[in-house]
């Protein structure tokens, strides 16, 4: 059998199935988290199943990355997590382990960057890997190694899902959000370039610098990126998911049971 690698971003998954349960009529926030811990346990046997997995790894984030250093602002507006499922973690930990899967938590690096340092290094020895997230900020690794799968919609992220969200190319996806900035992750993008003109910029040109160079860009257009190039290279950092880190572990160590 074929080694096949299942990457599930820990909290990605926790978060949404917690968000269902927490609306759902409880006797108390231990028997909640007990069924939440029992769907979320019950969501990666599905995925060992569904991707016919023979090593698997479940990363939670570190404290901080380095993203609140480079930029101060980084999600700064995000709600913080619910106290509740905060100290439940070790629970959620502890159900996963159960499963056979590797619990794996950084000191500082986010999942996001543990994962894609992951399917990256795995991708290039040709093995295949399942990432299992509803971040948007894996889809542009999806290639013929690297698999990005929707829990909660039951399905396979792919270029034309991409083309129809987006409205841009998979290899074009860093670009166009670094031009229009995240919100999600109070990413600032380039003041004054909104959807359709990141849209624009980046189908229409290889590089953003060509973009700046062309005189038949709008004089609009171009003055904004001549005005925020700096916000661009920020926000661009922000927006690209690192795949060099060093781990400390090996492929062995992540064979399921």
């Amino acid at each position: 059998m074929k080694p096949h690698l299942l990457l599930i971003d820990a909290l990605n998954l926790i978060r949404r199935i917690y968000a269902v349960d927490a609306n759902q009529k409880h006797h108390s926030d231990e028997q909640m988290i007990q069924t939440c811990c029992s769907r979320v346990a019950h969501a990666c046997k599905k995925l060992i199943d569904t991707s016919n997995a023979t090593h698997a790894i479940a990363v939670f984030d570190g404290d901080k990355s380095w993203r609140y250093h480079f930029y101060k602002d980084y999600k700064h507006s995000r709600a913080p997590m619910p106290q509740v499922l905060k100290d439940a973690l070790l629970h959620f930990k502890t159900a996963i382990e159960e499963t056979g899967i590797v619990v794996f938590e950084p000191i500082n690096d986010e999942a996001d960057d543990i994962i894609a340092t992951l399917a990256f290094k795995a991708s290039n020895n040709q093995i295949a890997n399942t990432v299992v997230s509803t971040d948007k900020g894996f889809l542009p690794y999806i290639g013929p190694y690297i698999t990005v799968y929707d829990y909660f919609k039951k399905l396979y992220l792919d270029e034309k899902s991409i083309k129809e969200r987006f409205g841009v190319e998979q290899n074009k996806l860093v670009d166009f959000w670094a031009l229009a900035g995240d919100k999600t992750n109070d990413i600032p993008g380039v003041k004054g370039i909104g959807t359709k003109s990141a849209q624009q910029i980046v189908n229409n040109y290889n590089s953003i610098e060509k973009a700046a160079e062309d005189e038949s860009l709008s004089p609009s257009i171009k003055t904004k990126l001549a005005a925020n190039m700096d916000m661009y290279v920020i926000s661009k950092h922000l927006v690209s998911l690192r795949t060099d880190i060093n781990l400390g572990f090996s492929l062995k160590q992540l064979r399921l049971n």
